[in-house]
């Protein structure tokens, strides 16, 4: 019989979407499961956007460029200039969703048996980027007690090898909400020029910071030019997940024009998800605002829920729509199942995504879970009251 690849073997399962089918089981006996597995927002697509798909006049959806359609390119560099990031159209490559734009950087500066450090827990799809790239993840743990801020130089400098080539971070962070300042950014400044290695930032989630806080991005710091890559997606921005675009920035000529025989391969991003990407750049500043604001409600509320049940720790994130809770229990995998297939309250249950899928050091984050609050305020006030019932009975309580 013929054998799968050891490539395949070793993938990782999905933390996020592994527990699918208890859900689904627990769908058909009737039970209603409140998601808060996934980063999937319920706030509406920019309408700007939507009047765009539904006005495409062209007979055929063709191929685009491969570094996707300029117009569109140069109404992103026009964003980025509105955000402080001064780069052109020809800076930026657009991708198949943020996804493609990390595997495309990663395979792009990165060779068979290099090392990437990347702080944890961290978006557990950057195993799976990882392990397709055959590259390996050095994860540098960060801690639930100071709200996941950015570990020590010091302990960065313990992980660089003749192997490093480059330090991965989310910002603001999925799974944490954690937002980095200035000068955690010109720590990593230090130490990626000190070791000549390359920084590769996820920023999908600019937009959301709250409480008066502001973003900066990795191609606002000086001197970094030729070390940064941006990646950026429409997906979580303007509640487009679906439409698959994403992009590569980058001041380095070298790596965009590696970058680009890759895109190559796969010949061209979605049209239809270029177009929808266009025109949701013209999105009025008041979308923000009102989505900014249902955010900010909805972590208050759910932060200020589970810190409340007795032997929750949960920590106030500055950004994105996420959270990691420390909860009382043996196993969060075991506890999310037990959700799912043993538990209801009111006949409803709560789906949630164990947080030890996005660490990749082994054993850390087991009582942990990771929530995102991107349900309307009932529906979180309903999870909060069913993760407290749960808790008072789940045989495995600590």
């Amino acid at each position: 019989m013929p054998k799968i690849s050891a490539k395949g073997l070793c993938m990782p399962e999905s933390p996020i979407r592994k527990l699918v089918p208890f859900a689904e089981n627990a769908k058909k006996r009737g039970t209603q499961v409140i998601h808060l597995n996934i980063g999937q927002p319920d706030i509406s697509t920019p309408k700007i956007a939507l009047k765009a798909i539904r006005n495409f006049k062209p007979n055929v959806i063709a191929y685009s460029h491969s570094a996707g359609n300029q117009s569109y390119r140069e109404g992103l560099a026009h964003y980025y200039q509105n955000v402080g990031i001064d780069v052109d159209h020809t800076q930026i490559l657009v991708t198949t969703g943020g996804s493609e734009a990390i595997s495309i950087a990663l395979n792009t500066i990165m060779d068979k048996g290099d090392e990437i450090i990347i702080p944890e827990p961290f978006y557990a799809n950057y195993n799976g980027f990882s392990n397709a790239a055959d590259i390996t993840v050095k994860p540098i743990t960060s801690s639930i007690d100071n709200g996941f801020a950015l570990p020590s130089i010091s302990e960065f400098e313990k992980l660089i090898t003749p192997n490093t080539k480059a330090i991965l971070i989310c910002n603001p962070g999925n799974p944490t909400g954690y937002l980095y300042t200035k000068d955690e950014l010109n720590a990593l400044k230090k130490i990626v020029l000190k070791h000549d290695l390359f920084l590769i930032a996820d920023e999908v989630y600019r937009e959301f910071t709250y409480d008066g806080k502001k973003h900066i991005s990795v191609l606002e710091i000086d001197e970094l030019d030729q070390n940064t890559i941006l990646i950026d997606s429409v997906s979580k921005r303007y509640s487009m997940c679906g439409a698959r675009v994403g992009c590569i920035v980058t001041k380095n000529k070298e790596v965009l024009e590696t970058a680009l025989k890759f895109a190559q391969a796969r010949l061209s991003p979605p049209s239809l998800g270029q177009v929808a990407g266009e025109a949701a750049l013209n999105t009025p500043k008041s979308y923000f605002t009102e989505v900014i604001d249902e955010y900010v409600n909805r972590r208050d509320l759910l932060i200020e829920g589970l810190n409340k049940i007795d032997g929750i720790t949960c920590p106030k994130p500055s950004g994105a729509f996420y959270c990691i809770a420390q909860l009382p229990i043996d196993d969060a995998d075991k506890f999310a199942k037990w959700l799912l297939e043993k538990f209801s309250w009111n006949n409803k249950t709560v789906m949630v995504a164990p947080a030890q899928g996005f660490y990749s050091t082994p054993e850390i984050g087991k009582q942990q879970i990771r929530i995102a609050y991107v349900l309307n305020l009932e529906e979180l006030q309903n999870a909060i009251s069913i993760l407290e019932e749960g808790l008072k009975v789940y045989p495995g309580r600590q």
